[in-house]
C-alpha cells in the first residue's frame, strides 16, 4: 500500500499522554525545567505545549505510565478514514470529549500495545504564551519510541494504515518509521520481556539551546545518564536524562531530514556515512547507537 492509499495519513506527531499520581510534580518539572506552556489545567489533567498547538503534552492523574495515548494529525478527511479503517478491520470510535483543542476525533488501539491512538485533522491553537521565548523550551515534541510485540505487525501497520515511511532499522529489532520530512516520529523496538514506552523526545533548535537547556537542568538537579552524543540512523546529537517519574527523555538536535521523498535520500549532511544517505539496515555495534563514544548497554535491551 502506498502512502497515498493510507487509511489515515498522518502529517504529524501531536501529542503523548502520561499518567502520573503526582499530576503537579510532573507538570512543575515540564514548566520549570523545559519550559512547557500550562495552557489549560483541572486538577485531575493538564496540557501543556511547546508554543503553537494547544497542547503537545497531556498530564492526567492515575498511575505511573508513560505513552498512555498518543495524538496524530492527518491529512485525509476523518469520516473517510473512519471508513476505510474500520474497512480495514479495525475497530474505530468517534469522540468529542477527548480534548478540548480537538473536538473531532478518532480513537483506534495501536496493534500489539492497545495503546489509544488519536487521529485529528488539526489542534486549536495556543491562545496563551504562543511564542517560545523561554530560553529553554524545546521547538516541538520531536519523536517517541515504543516497545511492540512483533515489529512485522507495528511497522506495516504505521506504513500501510497510517502512511509512515521506513526510515532505517537497527538490527532485527528497532525500526525508525517517519510522517513527514524528519527522519522519524515513532520508532519501535521488539521486545517480549518489556513494554511501554522506551523513551520521548523534544526538539532543541541547535547546539547553543540544547547546552542552555542542559545548563538549567544541572541547576534544577537533573543529570544526564547517556551523551552528548551522535547517533547513527537520524545522526541527530542526543543526550538522555531522567524526569520526575523515571520516564527517559531525550532533547536532540541536527535530526536527519527527508526533503523530498522522490529522490529518496536524506538531506546531505558532512556527518553522514554514505552518500548518499539512504534508508537502510544498520548493524548492532558501538557506532551506531553513538559514533562519539560509549554505547548506553540498557538503551538497546529488548
Amino acid at each position: 500500500m502506498t502512502t497515498d492509499n493510507a487509511a489515515a495519513r498522518v502529517s504529524k506527531l501531536g501529542y503523548v499522554e502520561f499518567t502520573t499520581p503526582d499530576v503537579d510534580r510532573l507538570t512543575e518539572y515540564y514548566r520549570t525545567c523545559l519550559g512547557l506552556h500550562v495552557e489549560d489545567r483541572s486538577p485531575d489533567v493538564v496540557y501543556l505545549n511547546t508554543g503553537l498547538d494547544h497542547h503537545s503534552v497531556v498530564i492526567r492523574k492515575g498511575e505511573t505510565g508513560a505513552r498512555t495515548s498518543v495524538g496524530y494529525e492527518v491529512v485525509r478527511d476523518l469520516d473517510d478514514a473512519h471508513k476505510r479503517l474500520a474497512d480495514a478491520g479495525y475497530q474505530v470510535s468517534r469522540r468529542s470529549d477527548v480534548a478540548p483543542s480537538t473536538p473531532d476525533v478518532l480513537v483506534l488501539a495501536e496493534p500489539g500495545t492497545d495503546v489509544p491512538l488519536h487521529l485529528y485533522e488539526s489542534q486549536a491553537p495556543a491562545v496563551g504564551d504562543a511564542e517560545p521565548s523561554l530560553a529553554y523550551r524545546p521547538t516541538k515534541l520531536g519523536h517517541v519510541a515504543a516497545f511492540s510485540p512483533s515489529l512485522k505487525q507495528i511497522q506495516g501497520f504505521y506504513q500501510d494504515l497510517l502512511g509512515f515511511r521506513w526510515s532505517d532499522t537497527i538490527g532485527d529489532f528497532f525500526v525508525f518509521l517517519r510522517c513527514n520530512a524528519d527522519h522519524h516520529a515513532a520508532n519501535f523496538l521488539e521486545s517480549t520481556k518489556f513494554s511501554g514506552m522506551h523513551h520521548i523526545a523534544y526538539e532543541m533548535r541547535d547546539l547553543n539551546h540544547l547546552q542552555t537547556t542542559l545548563d538549567h537542568l544541572a541547576r534544577n538537579d537533573f543529570r544526564l545518564h547517556w551523551g552528548p552524543g551522535r547517533h547513527g540512523p537520524g545522526h541527530n546529537v542526543f543526550t538522555y536524562h531522567r524526569d520526575p517519574d523515571g520516564n527517559t527523555i531525550e532533547l536532540f538536535t541536527q535530526l536527519d531530514q527527508m526533503i523530498d521523498e522522490a529522490n529518496g535520500y536524506f538531506e546531505p549532511r558532512p556527518w553522514h556515512e554514505d552518500r548518499p544517505q539512504v534508508p537502510k539496515t544498520w548493524e548492532v555495534d558501538i557506532a551506531t547507537a553513538n559514533a562519539w563514544g560509549p554505547v548506553l548497554p540498557e538503551i538497546l535491551e529488548h
